[in-house]
């Protein structure tokens, strides 16, 4: 197998670049701790910039503070202040968009005795990188939110984690609200479950209704009887977590759709095939089966296509790693594939799209066969993976 573009270590296909971390202090004293940090952040794999602000250290930067925050804003993974809250305050204001696009934000006082949580906590990795620093400092983290306060099951921590997209941020607030109030949420999920469920959460199935709900009298009553029927009547929960790479799965009045990036993109095309017609060529597949273009964990075709240029293009604008794999390998992937003569005489292979959908998904199942136009095949395959909370 060759792996155009991206790091693949075995089938799991995560690039592994390094959280690039920026970080500025005000003082001779915030530099000694700014110096510590750096170095403790960067032998656990960040990478970590220092900068200074201060006419008494040399080597201080001319640009402000708010102007050196907004230059990293975008593309750093997360900013630290080591100096006063007010700073940082006065200097992210500006660029705050959403919990989605948020870097990570800390701030530390200059002798490095706490390390405070400051911004983009969840989705960002603020909180996390708060209790790796305060480690490093031998200081004390201070993380504000309501769900690790109180030992809740987050439900961005968890697609975090889980390195899966998210949406619908308002039923995700909602989902805290309402397990922080004590009250019940959906889980729903088209992939198999590990273990148990955290505590507030409810297995329901595809249309939102409980897998057990409660009777007139309080009793607890399995909704699938011993002959396989419903037993009673239940009603779609109003709120809850669907773990989908569907669009179109919303099981609950109000759900927050978790989405993991387990779907590969088989493709083939003729050769110089141009950029657009590719990228038209994957949407419409990804249209079709109605999956999240976020779903999408790499591109995979034959090896014969490993510098089509459409091919790089796609990957490398949708970031995900481009794959290929010899015709051998694809000869051996199993599954019900839609053989071509003309395209065996050319590649060796009876099929592309399909078997590099399989074989890039670690011989996934094939959820949307070989679909061509204008020159272009795609398909597309589910890795297998199993939701866990633990």
């Amino acid at each position: 197998m060759n792996n155009g573009i991206g790091t693949v270590p075995g089938h799991e296909y995560m690039e592994t670049n390094k959280l690039k971390i920026s970080m500025i202090c005000f003082s001779l004293t915030g530099l000694h701790t700014a110096e510590q940090l750096k170095k403790g952040l960067n032998e656990q794999g960040y990478s970590v910039t220092l900068a200074k602000k201060s006419k008494y250290l040399e080597g201080s930067i001319e640009e402000s503070v708010g102007t050196w925050t907004g230059s990293r804003f975008p593309s750093d993974d997360g900013i630290i202040f080591v100096g006063a809250c007010g700073i940082a305050v006065r200097s992210v204001a500006p660029y705050v968009k959403g919990k989605k696009s948020d870097p990570a934000v800390l701030v530390i006082d200059e002798c490095g005795k706490y390390v405070i949580s400051f911004l983009s906590g969840h989705l960002g990795g603020a909180n996390d990188l708060a209790v790796k620093a305060a480690q490093v400092l031998h200081a004390q983290p201070v993380v504000t939110t309501a769900t690790d306060l109180h030992h809740r099951f987050a439900v961005d921590v968890f697609a975090k984690k889980n390195h899966c997209a998210i949406f619908n941020m308002k039923a995700a607030k909602e989902v805290s609200a309402a397990l922080l109030a004590g009250e019940k949420v959906g889980f729903y999920s088209e992939f198999p479950r590990k273990g148990g469920l955290p505590e507030g959460l409810v297995e329901c199935d595809g249309s939102g209704v409980p897998a057990v709900f409660p009777d007139e009298d309080g009793n607890v009553t399995d909704r699938k009887a011993e002959n396989g029927r419903t037993a009673g009547k239940a009603e779609p929960l109003p709120l809850g977590i669907a773990v989908t790479i569907h669009s179109a799965c919303l099981p609950f009045g109000s759900t927050v759709q978790v989405v993991p990036s387990k779907v590969t993109l088989g493709m083939g095309c003729r050769k110089g095939k141009d950029a657009e017609a590719v990228e038209a060529a994957a949407l419409e597949c990804l249209k079709r089966a109605d999956v999240y273009r976020e779903a999408t964990e790499c591109l995979a075709s034959i090896d014969l296509k490993k510098d089509e240029k459409g091919l790089l293009y796609l990957a490398k604008k949708w970031k995900i790693p481009f794959v290929t794999f010899s015709a051998e390998e694809l000869r051996e992937t199993e599954g019900d594939f839609t053989p071509s003569a003309f395209v065996s005489s050319v590649t060796g292979v009876d099929n592309v799209c399909e078997r590099s959908a399989a074989a890039g998904a670690g011989q996934g199942i094939l959820i949307e066969k070989k679909h061509g136009a204008g020159g272009v095949t795609a398909a597309l395959a589910v890795r297998k993976w199993e939701v866990s909370f633990e």
